[in-house]
């Protein structure tokens, strides 16, 4: 069905749009800072996404419904949207319930961010592609929150966060791999998948997810010393 892209879309988004009133969230408060990092990690990511699509991955037209912008579907475009908007209202849930309090004991996983832009460049000199930019893009993500100093990599809960986004990248990039809607050129990749997902795709939503997290949090921040 070639609504199903889009339907994809719109289910993610439902809940917490629909959520976002409770006064017990409230993050329709927080849209305003959502968007603004939600459209400044879009713009790297599209870019990627344009020049690497029909040779890193194709969408399968079967599930799209054949609008295209810079040789994307729309609804590639919503994901980079949705997504993020939907981690985003999960992240505030959790800060507002723990404050999300920073761990000294856990500053030097900073550091570790810092090798997997020099592993990226390996992989994607020796033709894994994919690997080698999602690799980087995680290293970017960390010199991000030490340039920002936003201290995201240094919280406990982020950690709680990766956890959940995990889970749920199971279920619904594993629909996306596994319907196929999204489908692979694996020379470009390890090769390696759990259950229909190239590991690569974890690291991958992860170095976004990552960014607008820490966008995010920049923005609220910026507003509250204002």
């Amino acid at each position: 069905m070639i609504w199903e892209y889009l339907i994809f879309n719109l289910i993610i988004v439902a809940g917490p749009i629909a959520l976002s009133f409770e006064k017990g969230v409230h993050y329709v408060g927080r849209w305003k800072f959502a968007f603004r990092a939600i459209i400044l990690v879009l713009i790297p990511f599209i870019i990627w996404d344009a020049l690497v699509t029909g040779r890193h991955w194709w969408f399968n037209e079967q599930y799209i419904m054949g609008v295209q912008l810079l040789g994307l579907p729309l609804e590639e475009w919503l994901f980079f949207i949705t997504v993020p908007f939907s981690v985003l209202f999960i992240w505030e849930i959790f800060s507002r319930k723990t404050g999300n309090p920073i761990s000294e004991n856990l500053k030097f996983i900073k550091k570790i961010f810092f090798i997997f832009p020099l592993a990226g460049i390996i992989f994607f000199l020796t033709g894994k592609e994919y690997t080698g930019l999602s690799l980087i893009a995680l290293g970017i993500a960390g010199i991000l929150d030490k340039i920002l100093a936003t201290e995201i990599l240094a919280r406990k809960n982020t950690y709680y966060f990766l956890g959940i986004i995990f889970l749920l990248n199971l279920v619904f990039n594993g629909y996306l791999t596994g319907r196929p809607v999204v489908l692979y050129h694996e020379s470009y990749q390890l090769g390696i998948r759990i259950i229909t997902i190239p590991i690569e795709d974890f690291i991958y939503g992860i170095s976004m997810l990552l960014m607008n997290t820490i966008l995010f949090e920049k923005f609220k921040r910026l507003y509250h010393e204002a």
